[in-house]
């Protein structure tokens, strides 16, 4: 699964909360092990990432629990079948593409202004 910009911008926000000790994140085992968000669930937290607590709990979970630990399955579930010696290859692979990624993005990101047309010009 692919994470979406917003996804991104939420992870650049918890992070930043993280290192300031506004949030902490922790696991917790209750006959289901997970992670969760813990500490300041007030005010600042839906002013920082501009979503209701609620938002902030679901995004947390889809991709701390859900994304991530998904991923990890798949590495496992490869790994206990081919073992780690492909890690250091496809980890090669990964930076390539998130490289090339950002390359992209910046040539995304530079726009350059067309020329009216005629019909256009003679309607202004």
């Amino acid at each position: 699964m692919k994470l979406t910009q917003k996804d991104k911008d939420f992870l650049e926000k918890l992070k930043l909360l993280l290192d300031t000790k506004d949030l902490a994140m922790e696991m917790k085992e209750d006959g289901y092990k997970r992670l969760v968000l813990r500490q300041n669930y007030g005010d600042k937290i839906e002013t920082s990432f501009k979503m209701s607590r609620q938002g902030v709990r679901w995004r947390f979970q889809r991709l701390f629990n859900e994304v991530y630990v998904s991923a990890y399955e798949s590495v496992y579930l490869i790994e206990s079948q081919f073992g780690t010696q492909l890690r250091q290859q496809v980890m090669a692979i990964v930076k390539d593409r998130v490289e090339m990624r950002k390359k992209q993005q910046q040539i995304d990101d530079f726009n350059i202004c067309r020329r009216q047309s005629e019909h256009k010009k003679a309607d202004s």
